[in-house]
């Protein structure tokens, strides 16, 4: 019978330790406005003060009136898309947990590398013929230097 309640005490203890886990993910997702980061809407990228510079240049650029920050930050089609959120979310959810984010905010090589497919998807045509080595990122133009204020305007 000894046995048995240590397995017990064991159990009970795993449990509760799943139930403040949970509880707290759940409360954390609610209380970082979780849910607004799985749609299109470019205010969700302001629930974090680091963003504001960012999207109040978008509001001023001349991409406002046709891309979100999805558009052009995020994968377009469907598992690609919600994977980099998740991905994204993480990292950014640490980084303001742990307040070891890079400041001013830099764009990981990765998300780089959709930025510039997603300028492709859009101005593929219209820059077909300097864009010569589309997904050899080691010979391929790179878009963002020369148009960096393109999607989020004015800097002040």
């Amino acid at each position: 019978m000894k046995s048995l309640s240590s397995l017990n005490l064991v159990a009970i203890l795993l449990y509760c330790s799943a139930g403040i886990f949970i509880g707290l993910s759940v409360y954390t997702f609610y209380y970082a406005q979780g849910a607004s980061y799985l749609s299109n809407e470019p205010k969700a990228c302001v629930n974090c003060h680091i963003m504001r510079e960012q999207y109040d240049g978008w509001q001023k650029a001349s991409h406002h009136a046709v891309a979100t920050c999805n558009d052009c930050h995020i994968p377009h089609r469907f598992i690609p898309k919600y994977l980099a959120k998740l991905k994204n979310g993480f990292w950014h959810s640490k980084g303001f947990t742990f307040q070891d984010f890079h400041e001013p905010i830099r764009i990981h090589p990765e998300n780089r590398l959709t930025l510039q497919k997603n300028c492709l998807y859009c101005h593929g045509e219209l820059v077909s013929e300097i864009a010569t080595y589309p997904g050899d990122n080691r010979r391929m133009l790179d878009c963002i230097p020369c148009h960096r204020n393109v999607g989020h305007g004015p800097t002040q």
